[in-house]
Parts: structure tokens; C-alpha cells; sequence
């Protein structure tokens, strides 16, 4: 970046769970993220959107995060995160330690679940399956955080296509001509 020039902060939205909280920063065609994660700060910075702007945010978290645990993925779309709690335990009622509200963070109720409500599978988290997360080209949870990168590694595994590569679909034969 340079002298002058302002990096806008990337749409965030968060869900979370009583061992976990769920983090995605949606930035399409992120260049080179930088993304540095502490026990209780996140900060981002990259080159992404349709005009490659510069954009950066940083994030000090209401509570303790198991940096060991916690993995990333860097999408075509987004970059999905799931950041394990130092301590589980009841839900933060809120993420961020500032009571102050931001206007590019969201809840993300798409991953929602009540502190009250059973412990199901997390199947097909991190919108790898759609509005019914665990649909068809769903992914589950462990398979997920098996193709996601460590923050400690040295560089996020890339997978340009987000996972979904190109394949002809049955419903795209040629169509014969209304009579």
C-alpha cells in the first residue's frame, strides 16, 4: 500500500459454538493474504474484490483462541476459518472485546446455533454445502478442517476454484427444438 491510500475492512460474518467460533472474511480473489492470528487478535490484510483493492481489518476477540487448533482456507470467495476457544465454555456474547458495533461485521445465522440446541454433526460448515449445510457437495466438519491451513504454516494451502472444479452437468445436453 502506499502513503495515503486506505484499506477498507472486507465483509466479516461469525457464528460460533461453545468450543469454537466460525470466521469468515468474504473477499473474492484474494492475492497474497497476510493473516496473522494471536491469542486474542486476528489481522488481515490482501489484495482482493472486482477492482483488486487493499483491503485490512483487524479483530481483538472477546476471549482466548487456541492458535495450535485453529485453521483457514483461502477461497476463490472467501476465506473460511474455524477458530478453536482456549477454553470451552458458554458462548461469548460477543466477538469482539469492544462494545462498539462495526459496520462490515455480521452474524452469520446461515451458521448459527443456540447455546441451547442439541451438539448435531457440524456437517458441511463454512458454507461448503449451501443454505442446508449439508447438502450434496456438502463437505463435514473433520473432512473440512483436513484440507484447511494451519495459521502457524507458512503459507495457506491454495485452491484456486474454491473446490469445484468444472464438470459436465446431465442437464446440459442440447435440448431438442420446441414443436
Amino acid at each position: 500500500m502506499a502513503a495515503g491510500d486506505k484499506a477498507t475492512p472486507p465483509s466479516v460474518s461469525w457464528a460460533q459454538r461453545n468450543d469454537k467460533v466460525f470466521l469468515t472474511i468474504n473477499i473474492e480473489d484474494c492475492q497474497s493474504p497476510d493473516i496473522q492470528l494471536t491469542e486474542t487478535t486476528l489481522t488481515f490484510k490482501g489484495k482482493g474484490g472486482p477492482h483488486a483493492e487493499d483491503h485490512a481489518v483487524e479483530l481483538e476477540f472477546y476471549g482466548e483462541l487456541d492458535t495450535a487448533k485453529s485453521k483457514y482456507v483461502v477461497n476463490s470467495r472467501n476465506i473460511p476459518m474455524v477458530l478453536f476457544r482456549k477454553e470451552e465454555g458458554p458462548y461469548w456474547p460477543r466477538l469482539l472485546k469492544s462494545k462498539t458495533k462495526v459496520h462490515w461485521l455480521k452474524t452469520d445465522f446461515d451458521k448459527w446455533k443456540d447455546e441451547d440446541e442439541t451438539d448435531e454433526e457440524d456437517a458441511g460448515m463454512m458454507g461448503m454445502g449451501g443454505p442446508g449445510m449439508g447438502g450434496p457437495g456438502g463437505m463435514d466438519l473433520s473432512s473440512m478442517m483436513a484440507n484447511m491451513g494451519n495459521f502457524n504454516a507458512e503459507a495457506p494451502p491454495g485452491d484456486e476454484d474454491g473446490g469445484k472444479e468444472e464438470e459436465e452437468d446431465s442437464d446440459d445436453e442440447d435440448m431438442p427444438d420446441l414443436q
